[in-house]
């Protein structure tokens, strides 16, 4: 008899889970637009993606990194571009006060709502960490130490924030369709009340490192949350220069009525105002991206659209993604060969202002403390094609030369070798030429496979300029 209750209770219990998940299921969105939008179901050709991948890597270490690597250029910027970040895929970067949506938002695009692997959501601020969700073979946490020792990865330069902050970094690998093609970063809330030394590791300098390596960045907001306070208003500040790659999202837009809705739109352009300082204000997304069904007596078709226009965003993105890093690297390319130039007329300068009597410090100090005495910055402007908008800082410059003496440095006429050829005319061929060619090659459809020299890395014979051909 107490087997036979068993047997009705678990039939009930059944029937009950049952009718639990029928009305999930019609309480939940169609997700059908996300994979249509996205080409989730299409297939690429990832052969070519790899072959190009590859010519790129090549032509940065052959042509690029040399002249970085002879002038210090990372000591300079503090940017050094590893094999990891040349092949890395875009990066999209979710940005934003705490408890607004940015992880819902990702458990929603990837589909991970009521799995065992959905980011941790709630009222109160939930995620601590920079969590980074990526591609893998197997759903698997990577803590950040690994993540930063491991040199095939794009974020091994994050040591340099310490220890405390790895123990605040975490991976997150999963197979999923999407992040074959991008990788998402979620970041901890911003919390205004809080200082900074509380986090016990540089935070804004740590959301900048992101910043400048992200594709694709949402900041988000929702209603209950539009002040700008001291540390959001920082944040927009390092934002500066990247307003292409800046979407604002009010999120959560179904919990209030239209004509509500209306002046909190209106109030977050307000808000945003003093910190984008544009002539074109970056595209602000209005709609609620979470698995679950509008409110009823909400804009339904409006936050449905919007919600297609921030996923075509994210699919240009994806398909631009190596247009994209070649773009990046012929910009890096543009700062090595400017750098190198000025580092070589300082060079030039402080050898023409040698004499057998002088002081080799306080003749570099003048030329340090006053380069536009000796005409360093105007020189490179009238003898080069280089534009004034690209040329760097002249403080830098005085901190660069404090480290390094400006005797360790060769001037770029001795910078060429037989079989290596010479620095300048490999970067500016690279920057005129051999990337504009490849990037030309993949808008054209053609397969950039490398040549039997490139794979070998033969060598070139450098150009006698004092010949007359």
């Amino acid at each position: 008899m107490k087997g036979l209750v068993s047997i009705c209770c678990f039939i009930s219990l059944l029937v009950l889970t049952t009718a639990e998940e029928e009305v999930l299921d019609s309480i939940l969105r169609d997700r059908s637009h996300i994979e249509q939008t996205l080409r989730l179901a299409a297939e690429e050709n990832s052969g070519d993606y790899a072959a190009a991948l590859q010519k790129l890597r090549k032509i940065y270490h052959s042509s690029i990194k040399p002249m970085e690597q002879a002038y210090k250029y990372n000591e300079l910027r503090q940017h050094e571009i590893s094999d990891g970040e040349i092949t890395s895929k875009p990066m999209v970067l979710f940005l934003g006060p705490w408890s607004v949506g940015k992880s819902s938002m990702i458990n929603y695009l990837l589909g991970l709502q009521d799995t065992p692997y959905q980011l941790y959501t709630g009222a109160e601020p939930t995620t601590s960490e920079f969590t980074v969700i990526m591609h893998g073979e197997k759903i698997r946490s990577i803590e950040g130490i690994v993540m930063a020792a491991d040199s095939s990865r794009s974020f091994s330069p994050l040591e340099k924030f310490g220890q405390n902050f790895l123990e605040k970094l975490v991976g997150i690998e999963m197979p999923h369709k999407l992040l074959e093609r991008v990788t998402f970063v979620d970041t901890p809330g911003i919390i205004e009340n809080r200082k900074q030394q509380e986090r016990g590791y540089p935070f804004n300098d740590v959301c900048q490192w992101f910043i400048d390596r992200a594709d694709l960045i949402f900041v988000v907001f929702d209603p209950t949350k539009l002040d700008v306070g001291l540390e959001l208003e920082m944040l927009f500040r390092q934002l500066k220069g990247r307003e292409s790659q800046i979407r604002i999202i009010l999120n959560k837009a179904d919990s209030l009525a239209t004509q509500d809705l209306m002046r909190v739109y209106g109030a977050l352009f307000w808000s945003l105002a003093p910190l984008i300082n544009v002539t074109e204000p970056p595209r602000v997304y209005v709609s609620s991206f979470w698995p679950y069904e509008y409110a009823p007596d909400t804009s339904r078709d409006l936050f449905k659209r919007e919600e297609i226009s921030l996923l075509e965003d994210l699919n240009q993105v994806i398909e631009n993604r190596l247009e994209n890093k070649i773009a990046f690297i012929r910009q890096h390319g543009i700062r090595v060969r400017i750098h190198g130039l000025l580092v070589d007329r300082y060079v030039q300068t402080f050898k023409d202002k040698m004499s057998f009597f002088s002081d080799p410090e306080l003749v570099f100090k003048e030329i340090v403390e006053d380069p536009d005495k000796f005409y360093i910055f105007k020189s490179i402007l009238a003898k080069t094609n280089v534009s004034k908008f690209d040329l760097p800082n002249r403080d830098a410059y005085r901190d660069f030369f404090g480290i390094n003496p400006v005797s360790s440095f060769k001037q770029l006429s001795a910078q060429c070798s037989y079989m290596g050829g010479c620095l300048l005319e490999k970067i500016e061929r690279a920057i005129t030429h051999d990337l504009p060619t490849l990037l030309s090659s993949i808008n054209s459809g053609k397969n950039p496979s490398l040549s039997s020299c490139e794979v070998t890395g033969c060598g070139e014979k450098p150009k006698n300029r004092y010949r007359r051909n």
